[in-house]
This record gives C-alpha cells, structure tokens and sequence, in this order.
C-alpha cells in the first residue's frame, strides 16, 4: 500500500515527466524540498532546463508561477513591490512584487546585487516582507527555486553564507544521457515548438497535509540524530573547510532523510537515507579553507571524507 508521501511523488513525477526527461532523481529532490518547505537552489550551465523544471512543478503543485532575472541592476523593491499613489483611493497602495507567488523563480541570482540577494533572507526565513515597517505575509506554499551559474562565470557576485544556508538543498543539474537527450531533441525539434509547463489539474488541498504527516510520523532515533551531529561536528572541525555545516544544516539533513525514507515506505530512517540526501544538504554550505582551494579540493570531496571519517551506527 503506497503511503501520502509516495502519491504525491508520484504526481510530481507523473506531471513534470510530460516536459522535462531523465530527471527523475531532481524531482525526487524537489518533493523533498516540498514537503520539508525548504527552498531550493539549482546550478548549472544555461540550457539544462531550469525554467522549465520551476514552471513545471509549479504547475504540478497548482501554484502561482512567478519569475525574475537576475541582473546587476535589478533592485530590492523590483522583486518585493512598491508603494503607489492611488488616486481613485487618495492615499499609497502597496503594489505587490513578483515575490508573492507560490513558486518563485530566481533566474541566476548570482549575477544579482548584494543588495538585491540580502533582500530574500526574511521572505525566505520568515516568508514575509517588511515595506516601511509593516509586514506583508507571503502564500503559504511560498517556496524559492532559485538558479545559479557556476562560479568561474563572468559577471558573478558570490552569495553570502547566511543565504547559502538558507537554501535547504542545492541540486547540480548536469547534461543529460544520449537517450534523454535524444527524446527532448525529438520533441522540441520543430520549428515553432515551444516548451510550455504541463496542464495539470490542481493539487488536492489534503495531499500536501497528508505527504507531511506521513513524513512526520517515520521515525529518527537517538543513535542516527548523534551520527548527524557528529558529522555537522566533524565539519567543523576539518583542517580543509573554514565554515562548517550548521545546526539549521544538520536539521535539514535530517528531515530529509526522514522524507526520503518514508518515500521509499520505510517507519523509519537510516545512516543508508542520511547519505542518500547529504551531498545535495552539506556542499553548499561548507566553506574551503584557503589551502583546500589551492589544492583542487571541492566541497563533494570533504563531504565524501566525513562520510568515511565518522562510523555510522548500526
């Protein structure tokens, strides 16, 4: 008998898969990231797909899609919304931006101000905006799916650690199998094609609650919550990493390990799930010390020695 978490994965799958092919374990990833609300960060060279992934599972959700490019320009109010004079009213109406939507698509916020990235830290942490010291609550489902280009990209600006951190999970979108790759040839080949998210009717109002209740109920014991502490602890603690992983990291690693085991039917989550979930947690949130940069090391290879360096319980 399939579990609320397997139905709704399974929806996701079933929709996206009609528009985007061979991403099966990305929408693995991003149910995780739905049902725990975490937000979402994607890297990767232009023309993987991204767009069409974010309109897709907005779609699937039956959400509002909302997009913004990052540019050097672009401005906080250009994605919060402004205050305007309403002369019908006689007084200033707040003018909602693009960031309240259910699905917000942040294209290459790396290529985005300081200023313009630190604005998404409340929305992205308290899902609400202060304009001129009032509050405006973001839609419940609020969820960043924000893309970003390699680092060694011309026209960059680094996003600041307290951000990084902020996204739960970062997914590396890399080209897809000659098969896959073949069957998006196929169908977008024509002249006038155009890839346009899915139809999909709208998602019941209980499938989310019952996905996250299902979630809530697998269970985490004391030894597997140690094991994660040992490895946020053994980060902080590595001679090649200057900042290690955090106490919201070593949460995220274990909800989504609890997610992750209750998509896969289990009561209860292993060392076997921390794994499965803990190279799309940690890396973007760990920082190279200066000699590690040097020597060719990424943040793939420190999380694979914590890994090998603290026992997981039996």
């Amino acid at each position: 008998m399939t579990t609320a978490l397997q139905d709704l994965e399974a929806r996701l799958q079933a929709t996206i898969g009609e528009t985007v092919f061979g991403m099966k374990p990305i929408v693995r990833a991003l149910t995780t990231a739905v049902v725990a609300r975490g937000h979402v960060l994607v890297q990767g060279v232009p023309g993987l797909g991204k767009t069409l992934l974010s309109k897709s599972l907005a779609a699937a959700l039956g959400g509002r899609f909302k997009r913004v490019q990052g540019t050097a320009d672009l401005m906080p109010s250009d994605i919060i919304g402004v205050h305007m004079f309403d002369s019908s009213r006689g007084e200033f109406v707040f003018r909602q931006g693009p960031l309240f939507a259910d699905v917000l698509l942040f294209d290459e916020i790396n290529r985005a101000g300081p200023k313009t990235q630190s604005a998404l830290l409340e929305a992205m942490e308290e899902r609400q905006v202060s304009v001129d010291n009032e509050a405006y609550p973001l839609p419940p489902g609020f969820l960043v799916i924000a893309t970003q280009n390699p680092r060694d990209f011309e026209g960059t600006y680094p996003l600041p650690e307290s951000q990084l951190d902020r996204f739960m999970l970062r997914i590396d979108l890399k080209y897809p199998l000659a098969d896959d790759e073949v069957t998006v040839l196929e169908r977008y080949s024509r002249v006038h094609a155009h890839a346009v998210a899915p139809e999909a009717p709208p998602l019941p109002a209980e499938s989310l609650r019952d996905a996250r209740a299902a979630a809530e109920r697998v269970h985490l014991s004391e030894e597997l919550l140690r094991y994660v502490l040992a490895i946020a602890t053994a980060s902080r603690e590595h001679p090649q990493l200057s900042l290690g992983l955090s106490t919201r990291g070593a949460l995220a690693v274990l909800r989504a390990a609890r997610i992750v085991a209750g998509l896969n039917g289990a009561e209860f989550a292993t060392p076997d799930d921390v794994k499965a979930v803990i190279g799309m947690i940690v890396p973007h949130r760990l920082v190279l010390a200066p000699d590690a940069l040097l020597g060719g090391i990424n943040e793939q290879d420190v999380v694979a020695s914590l890994i090998e360096q603290v026992p997981a319980p039996r």
